[in-house]
């Protein structure tokens, strides 16, 4: 029998064990066990789980265990805390029970939540989520009553022209998560695409007063104000949206986030300079919103080429010397390593130099990690488009003079990366080299976007970098596009969970990139797997669309029917018109993105492209541009031969069917005959 004192050292040393597991699992600033309290894990980002008892060895066994619809879809990541589980979905936020999927309570938005949906922060008894209109709303944890609704934006009237109107209500909203921490709430405000300078703003988490305000693009005085021109006030409605969940580190007293690309998008020719601090990595205080340090990725952006892959820290070895950094994901597939106490690169970095075009004032060189693998290919492949159009590699400047340059704009644009502690791997996914026709015109302020025809190949690509090297250990090319998707979460038991486009969560080997499961969810949008633990069961959950799915070991709910295969080559956009006559050349309007709806002349635009006739009708097409055209049907099976400017040209469709052309002269553009 043991002595008092031996006793007593034994149970101490028990109690001990016990309280330090309790810290660690409730410790924000380090990856979570038990409990799932942040779309991203924890105040790092890692979407890193600390539960192995769905493993390598035992996955295959791993089922559904409940399933629950919502009336309204999610791309959100589901938060667990205190024996609840919360999610958006729709225009409402739902507490459940994480072990079997029933309602606790509903909080009907008076504002839906932004159209992005990526989750909420549960703090002090409460939960806080951002709508479309700019607010943080504050709610009861235990109830969902409304407790504050704090404006982090500016006043504006709602706004309603254009086809993005549908998609935010002011031109401003709140994309991530807010971050709870120090007794405020933290949350980045964009869309600095509406030409409304982005920002930061801290609230009080008790009462919803605003406590500090950090603009990403610096007013006249403030530091980085140079880096505008000084003849014009662009930096007005310079952009620079916070499109993530900023992160904290506590002991380093910082907040940290990324900025996204400048306005106007790609004119680049109104703004000379570096036009800080969009495209950067940002440190401020975090009792004070002061700044701290910045790191630009891109400077001048003329490529839409935005931070918007969350941040994720880690430890680095530095010649022997562990220092706490943070990894940032460029566009173009390069991981930048930053000390996260100064913002100097841990891994080296060098300017080089990259194209000129000097009526768009583009910067002399770019920065670029030494030695690091790039993800995906660094320009448009052959192939993956049509011929007739050119092909660009990261960092050609667009002019309004290259009407059909496609750029590979979104190779690692905004799926969440993971990072697991035990491989120091890196996680990402993406679509390597996906193109995109950048349409610029004489208008800088013009904002088309991606016009849609056919013959645009996509795919997708997920691997892991190693933090040590900078470098590729594997990859995994996959036939969906994934910049956008569900990105990856890791968990000690060696797993890399990811929603896959075609409606299969998925679970791979971390180590070597292996496919050891999937189960299909029913649904192609996934957003990013949560883990956590209820009564000593492991559970995965994700919330696919309408569908939120949990799983553990021995689940028997059986999946659902798999929805329709994701497309892997682009097709026509845009409605079809009853028409017989098409203008070559004419008047183009944009996404209203730049204060209203502009109107352009194309000389190479096709009025309406895509027509419907009875079988018998003549089409006619009418040149109106200032040079010759000429209507070729793809397949070579008719034409309009030659169009001079001013002259027509006509052709007679006696067979039912679906004609695709293009305009012989200018083969990157196509029309579309519909023939019943």
């Amino acid at each position: 029998m043991l002595e008092n004192s031996s006793y007593s050292i034994v149970i101490a040393a028990v109690l001990a064990l016990i309280f330090a597991q309790v810290a660690q699992a409730d410790d924000p600033k380090k990856p979570p066990s038990k409990d799932w309290p942040m779309v991203e894990g924890d105040w790092g980002n890692h979407r890193y789980s600390t539960l192995d008892q769905i493993n390598t060895s035992n996955v295959k066994k791993l089922g559904g265990v409940w399933l629950h619809k919502f009336d309204g879809g999610s791309r959100g990541t589901p938060v667990v805390v205190d024996g609840k589980m919360f999610v958006h979905a729709g225009a409402q936020l739902f507490a459940l029970n994480p072990k079997t999927g029933d309602v606790l309570w509903t909080h009907d938005a008076a504002v839906a939540p932004s159209f992005q949906f990526k989750g909420v922060a549960v703090a002090d008894g409460r939960v806080y989520y951002g709508t479309a209109d700019a607010h943080i709303v504050a709610l009861d944890e235990k109830t969902g009553t409304q407790v504050w609704s704090t404006l982090v934006g500016d006043d504006l009237p709602a706004k309603n022209t254009g086809p993005m109107a549908t998609l935010t209500l002011t031109g401003q909203y709140i994309s991530g998560a807010p971050t709870y921490a120090d007794g405020k709430i933290i949350t980045g405000m964009s869309n600095g695409d509406f030409g409304i300078r982005g920002r930061v703003v801290a609230l009080d988490a008790k009462t919803g007063k605003k406590d500090w305000e950090f603009y990403t693009v610096p007013a006249t005085g403030a530091f980085g104000h140079e880096t505008w021109p000084a003849d014009n006030e662009e930096w007005k409605r310079g952009g620079g949206g916070v499109w993530n969940t900023p992160v904290v580190d506590p002991d380093l007293g910082l907040v940290y986030f990324g900025v996204g690309n400048p306005v106007s998008q790609w004119g680049g020719e109104l703004r000379k300079g570096d036009n800080l601090f969009t495209d950067s990595v940002v440190a401020l205080d975090l009792k004070t919103g002061k700044y701290k340090w910045h790191y630009q990725v891109v400077h001048h952006d003329i490529w839409e080429a935005d931070i918007g892959t969350p941040l994720v820290f880690y430890d680095a070895n530095v010649n022997g010397k562990i220092v706490k950094a943070l990894g940032a994901m460029r566009t173009d597939g390069y991981l930048f390593l930053l000390d996260r106490a100064t913002g100097k690169p841990v891994h080296p970095v060098e300017e080089r130099p990259v194209p000129q075009d000097p009526r768009l004032f583009t910067h002399a060189t770019q920065p670029f990690p030494v030695g690091a693998d790039e993800v995906g290919p660094n320009c448009v492949p052959k192939g993956q488009v049509p011929d007739g159009f050119k092909l660009l590699c990261h960092f050609d400047p667009v002019n309004y003079d290259t009407p059909n340059a496609i750029y590979p704009v979104l190779t690692t644009r905004s799926s969440p990366m993971s990072f697991d502690p035990e491989t120091q791997y890196f996680y990402v996914a993406g679509s390597p080299a996906w193109p995109f026709w950048i349409k610029r015109y004489e208008d800088p302020n013009f904002f088309e976007g991606m016009t849609s025809v056919p013959g645009f190949k996509t795919s997708g690509i997920l691997v892991a970098i190693d933090s040590k090297t900078d470098k590729i250990v594997w990859q995994k090319n996959t036939p969906y596009e994934m910049h956008n998707g569900s990105g990856a979460t890791t968990t000690a038991g060696g797993l890399l969970f990811h929603g896959d486009p075609d409606g299969n969560l998925q679970s791979y080997d971390a180590n070597t990139g292996d496919l050891l499961w999937q189960f299909q969810t029913g649904a192609n949008e996934s957003g990013p797997a949560a883990v956590y633990e209820v009564d000593g069961n492991e559970y995965v959950a994700v919330l696919a669309t309408s569908n939120l799915w949990a799983f553990k070991l021995g689940g028997s709910v059986p999946p659902q029917p798999a929805p329709p295969a994701p497309p892997t080559e682009s097709t026509f956009g845009g409605r079809v018109v009853q028409a017989e006559q098409v203008t070559m050349g004419g008047m183009v309007s944009d996404n209203g993105l730049a204060e209203k709806v502009r109107e352009v002349f194309d000389e190479y635009a096709l009025v309406p492209a895509r027509i419907r006739i009875k079988v018998g009708d003549k089409v006619t097409w009418a040149n109106k541009g200032k040079v010759a055209h000429e209507a070729s049907a793809q397949d070579g099976s008719w034409t309009t031969g030659k169009v001079e400017p001013g002259q027509s040209g006509t052709v007679t469709f006696d067979k039912p069917g679906t004609y695709t052309y293009i305009d012989k002269a200018f083969p990157w553009t196509f029309g579309q005959v519909a023939v019943h």
